[in-house]
């Protein structure tokens, strides 16, 4: 098996569907499987995803939602590709993008870990989709949108262009094209994030195990992202800013002295608690 795709559901049948269909639009010069991992969903969307594909797709039933890292690594453990791919159940595939980055990394065999331009609903650019590693500096500018020449400041790399090809450091986890072996290298992803965070701490693996990771703007997929504007769960918020906390715990906090750990600390609490203040003054989607 040349390809395995890994996408998670969550309540989200018509969405996922249409990613799945999107792949099948078209022919490929490998062979690949779709693996649809269900988290432990509360609807009947898992029933009709089943009913709808029937065999053409492997479909796993979580018994409990333990979170997106979790749900993924299901799959992850039965999947047989020579490379994984995992995909966001709420992205569209353009056409060429797999067979594009699937030929590139065949070329490239010292390329742990590939992504591709990652377009909004209303056709910006997914800022996630090419990213430096976060640190307290380029956190800093980022959260007080300091604008930045360097390379080592700008978190989203906004200064690279978005069409071309070239290396970076992190990926998002709606599209990470993965040579296995670098997967089974470094492992799977990290249970300790629900969601948020999981792919920036794989992709920092990744590259410490001597791996490139490469940003390939050639091709495209679209996410359908939810707007900021609308109402989140708190849970989600919550989530997002635990993920900051454990990444820097995990990868930065032995290097920085005590004074900078509470300070990084401290500011990640009180982002959180000031994003689930305002976001109570938000309309519900």
């Amino acid at each position: 098996m040349d390809l395995s795709i890994v996408i998670v559901n969550y309540q989200t049948f018509e969405l996922t569907k249409n990613t799945i269909n999107s792949i099948f639009e078209y022919e490929y010069p490998f062979s690949y499987e779709i693996l649809v991992v269900d988290n432990a969903s509360r609807d009947d969307s898992l029933a009709k995803l089943q009913e709808y594909f029937n065999d053409k797709v492997k479909f796993i039933a979580s018994a409990e939602n333990n979170g997106f890292s979790a749900g993924n690594n299901q799959a992850l453990r039965m999947a047989n590709g020579k490379y994984i791919l995992l995909l966001n159940s709420d992205t569209i595939v353009w056409e060429g993008t797999l067979e594009n980055i699937y030929n590139y990394m065949e070329k490239h065999t010292d390329v742990g870990a590939c992504g591709c331009r990652v377009l909004l609903e209303n056709g910006e650019l997914d800022k996630a989709c090419k990213r430096s590693f976060p640190n307290v500096k380029n956190s800093f500018f980022r959260l007080f949108h300091i604008p930045t020449n360097s390379k080592d400041n700008d978190y989203n790399l906004v200064n690279l262009p978005d069409g071309e090809i070239y290396e970076i450091d992190c990926l998002t986890g709606a599209f990470m094209f993965m040579r296995t072996d670098a997967l089974n290298q470094v492992g799977l992803l990290d249970e300790t994030f629900f969601m948020y965070g999981e792919d920036i701490d794989l992709c920092y693996r990744i590259k410490n195990g001597g791996w490139k990771i490469i940003y390939y703007g050639e091709s495209k997929i679209t996410h359908l992202k939810g707007a900021s504007s609308k109402k989140q769960k708190s849970k989600l918020i919550y989530e997002y800013y635990r993920a900051m906390y454990i990444y820097y715990n995990k990868h930065h906090a032995n290097e920085n002295s005590f004074i900078v750990n509470f300070v990084v600390y401290f500011g990640i609490a009180l982002l959180c608690i000031l994003k689930l203040f305002l976001n109570l003054f938000k309309k519900k989607d």
